[in-house]
């Protein structure tokens, strides 16, 4: 590293303390990743906990860059200080993430004994270290510009550097560094970026002299009237801009997927609009003469274009998306790198511009709020007083304003208070920046026009079912948004439910079918005679719905997460009255926070989670989340576990069997449906007793619930076993299982196409006969009849994926002939006519 040794009078380049802070901020993100994610494994995946949590954060980084800035101006040698931040953060963060990993249960117990106190714990853990974090650019700041001659052109550099690596930071944990090395093989390079940048820092340091003039400095000075005023106003902006992106996350996710990368790629677009801000400014911040006028244009041009974002949305950004899929695979020939670019369309029509303008206000404020002598305690004030902001910014929108407001009127609300900001700024500059006064003007003109044409249900009526199908609920909440979509023809019309803009499930036949045994296959051949059951994941309420038409059942559970859901459950058929139902116990935590909570025992833990590769849900498929759940089983209990195949590849629905059988010595698979399948497993051997589960299924609830989707006997439950632990580890064979560390299914590759196919047809290689006590000769042979049109539905179904119509065609007409009269394949068929059935419009994996 070839340095110059600087002259005492000549300000630091800013080159150097840039890729300090590129690294740093790099870092900072991985950390604030892992730690997101860890926490929702310490304190569950409630909205409010997971704030809380996150804020904690924020908070360490606010009261760092306040006192250590304050700290900063006495300090001779800034770089060697911030060397010494930077190694106290390598540190501190490592001892974090060792200890998030083991500290659930303590968090659990001092929940339920001293509330206050499990608070603090995560507080102290995540926010010690994100003390010093905040301290690492006001000490920079201090190096690069010790007077007031290049504040706005140094300070908008390096919080783009800063800005520029937490883009990076946000992108690597997903797209590399989590699935090759797991979180704490991240949190280690994560920790090495930090130490790298401490020994550049004292390496820097020793090519330097120190900074001049300290002594000469007043650092007990009060800042001035207009510098309160800026740092109040960029605290408000803080605040304004967070709640802008609570806002975003809601309003963008029905144009992407689940899928953690999306939320990357809108992370770090959010972070480049900030960053380029930033640094466009500081090409030209030598230029500004009133900055009052232009941090206040800044502020409310950015809420005006947050408004406009969102009210210009429609069928164009689909468009617009499809075309850019379309053109990066064809560069590509990678589909991943298709739907990535689709994102990135997405998160662009909505969060860029107004990021662009709020980048570029930080070092307009910094012009406003810094003088000379008090470089680190003014960027240390301006850093914390937004960051603070931003934290009550995201709070009041979330618990307050989405609830009362809605999404679209709560953007509106924002952008208003942006204004009035943008106005405070603009008529505190001198008198003669008229120009600036009219421009204000008009840009709070626009902003309530644009707020009053944008009608409050914009979202709703862009989601994807309702475009072809009739919106029957819709609710926005702190939790994400909830809808109900009535879709489907003649006697096929079915209510879909949508989270956050994503179909989930519905009442259609298919979806009752595998919903219902998910509930009461398990109690069916339980060994034991189930008295209790817990639902992970209300959804449609079918599965909890069919909890009450198994008799003996005392206490019935269900841990869900959004409390709309809930409110939404009456639009669904099928249901057993749950929504009303007095003996559903329903508990709002998510499914491992309630286990953890809970000291509670369950003879049947039955889960139906989103989708394993969406973000956050792997949770609910790990090795050590099984363990969790096992240890809440009474004596002979089950854990069944809905196994979706469409969803992920083959070696990721194989690594989702592996982390099960690993902790289940004894577990079978099922299927419930063509696109759906059931692990089941127990740490006691499940002996399948013919005289007991027919005598079970003949309760008339039992057997009517579970006749109306085609199980009309024994021999037709029975038929849906696919094998057991033997087969299923000849399956899983050479997978690598789903843990905590290495949560692998969320971070996996695109689906291929025709995945399914191949995925189905590797897990009928290892079909077994289920091993069967006290069967007969005939209820054998019926059990091989039922087995047999069973699997000429499924030739059929994977016919038609194929394509192959005359292939559909003679397997239904040998399915009829099988088995004229289950509603479950009829409902795919269709009503008799004469002639060759022929497949239905809709694909089969539509109706789930």
């Amino acid at each position: 590293m070839l340095l110059a040794r600087r002259n005492p009078d000549q300000a630091l380049s800013p080159v150097w303390p840039a890729l300090l802070l590129f690294a740093s901020g790099v870092a900072a993100l991985i950390f604030q990743i892992l730690w997101i994610k860890q926490l929702s494994l310490v304190v569950g995946a409630e909205v409010y906990a997971i704030a809380i949590a996150v804020s904690a954060f924020f908070g360490g980084l606010a009261l760092g860059g306040y006192f250590i800035g304050r700290r900063v101006d006495r300090i001779a040698l800034p770089l060697r200080f911030y060397a010494g931040l930077e190694a106290c953060v390598a540190v501190l963060c490592i001892a974090t993430t060792l200890l998030l990993t083991h500290i659930a249960p303590l968090f659990a117990t001092l929940q339920t004994q001293a509330n206050p106190l499990g608070w603090m714990l995560v507080f102290g853990l995540v926010g010690l270290p994100a003390f010093f974090m905040g301290g690492t650019l006001p000490a920079l700041m201090r190096a690069v510009a010790p007077d007031l001659a290049n504040v706005g052109r140094a300070g908008g550099w390096l919080y783009a550097a800063n800005t520029a690596g937490a883009i990076v930071g946000a992108l690597l944990p997903v797209f590399l560094l989590i699935p090759v090395f797991g979180v704490r093989g991240t949190a280690l390079c994560a920790a090495l970026l930090n130490l790298v940048a401490a020994l550049a820092a004292m390496v820097l340091n020793g090519r330097t002299v120190p900074t001049s003039s300290v002594a000469t400095f007043a650092p007990d000075a009060s800042l001035s009237g207009d510098g309160r005023l800026a740092i109040g106003l960029y605290a408000i902006a803080g605040g304004i801009a967070l709640g802008y992106e609570i806002v975003w996350s809601q309003s963008i996710v029905q144009f992407m997927s689940t899928r953690s990368f999306a939320f990357s790629v809108v992370l770090a677009t959010y972070l480049a609009g900030l960053a380029a801000g930033a640094a466009i400014f500081s090409r030209f911040a030598h230029r500004v003469k009133n900055p009052w006028s232009v941090f206040g244009l800044l502020i409310a041009g950015a809420g005006l274009a947050a408004m406009l974002e969102i009210g210009l949305l429609g069928p164009w950004l689909v468009s617009a998306q499809t075309a850019a899929e379309a053109l990066v695979y064809r560069w590509t020939a990678s589909e991943f790198a298709g739907m990535c670019a689709r994102f990135a369309v997405a998160a662009a029509s909505v969060v860029l511009v107004p990021t662009l303008l709020l980048g570029a206000a930080f070092p307009a404020a910094l012009m406003l709020v810094v003088r000379s002598g008090h470089v680190g305690r003014g960027v240390g004030s301006v850093v914390a007083m937004n960051t603070l902001g931003g934290i009550a910014g995201s709070l009041l929108t979330g618990f307050a304003l989405l609830p009362m407001l809605g999404l679209v009127r709560t953007l509106g609300a924002l952008a208003i208070a942006a204004v009035l900001v943008g106005a405070a700024a603009v008529f505190r500059a001198a008198p003669s920046r008229a120009g600036a006064r009219l421009g204000l003007l008009a840009l709070g003109a626009t902003t309530i026009l644009a707020l009053l044409l944008t009608p409050p249900e914009q979202l709703a009526r862009l989601l994807p079912g309702a475009r072809s199908g009739a919106l029957v609920f819709y609710e926005e909440s702190h939790g994400g948004t909830v809808a109900v979509v009535k879709t489907g023809q003649g006697q096929n019309r079915f209510n879909r439910l949508y989270i956050q803009g994503v179909s989930n499930s519905g009442d259609a036949m298919p979806s009752l079918r595998y919903m219902r045994l998910q509930a009461l296959l398990p109690l069916l051949i339980h060994n034991g005679e189930p008295k209790s059951a817990l639902v992970i994941g209300y959804g449609t309420g079918i599965t909890a719905g069919a909890l009450s038409q198994f008799p003996g059942l005392e206490r019935r559970v269900v841990a869900e997460l959004l409390p709309a859901v809930l409110r939404a459950g009456p639009q669904f058929q099928g249901t057993f009255g749950a929504p009303t139902d007095p003996g559903l116990d329903v508990r709002l935590h998510d499914g491992r926070s309630e286990l953890q909570r809970s000291p509670d025992l369950y003879d049947l833990i039955t889960l139906e989670p989103p989708p394993p590769s969406a973000a956050g849900v792997v949770n609910l498929y790990s090795s050590e989340f099984y363990h969790l759940a096992g240890s809440r089983l009474q004596p002979g209990g089950l854990v069944a576990q809905w196994l979706p195949l469409p969803t992920q590849n083959d070696e990721d629905t194989r690594s989702l069997v592996r982390s099960f059988i690993d902790v289940f010595p004894h577990a079978s698979l099922w299927t419930t449906e063509l696109h759906e399948m059931l692990l089941v497993g127990s740490y006691q051997a499940i002996e399948l007793d013919v005289p007991r589960i027919a005598q079970r299924l003949g309760h008339p609830a039992t057997a009517a619930a579970l006749s109306a989707v085609g199980i009309d006997s024994p021999q037709a439950l029975l038929a849906t076993w696919i094998t057991g632990r033997e087969g299923l580890a000849a399956f899983a064979a050479g997978a690598l299982p789903v843990t905590d560390d290495r949560p692998r299914i969320e971070y996996a590759t695109w689906v291929r196409q025709g995945e399914f196919s191949r995925v189905f047809a590797h897990i009928l290689e290892h079909r077994t006969a289920p091993p069967l006590n006290g069967a007969s000769a005939s209820f054998l042979d019926t059990l091989a009849s039922e087995r047999l049109s069973l699997d000429t539905f499924y030739r059929a179904g994977l016919s038609a994926y194929a394509g192959d119509r005359s292939g559909w065609s003679r397997q239904v007409t040998r399915l009829m002939q099988e088995d004229d009269d289950n509603p479950y394949y009829r409902w795919f068929i269709g009503p008799r006519t004469a002639g060759h059935p022929r497949p239905k419009d809709q694909h089969p994996s539509q109706t789930n």
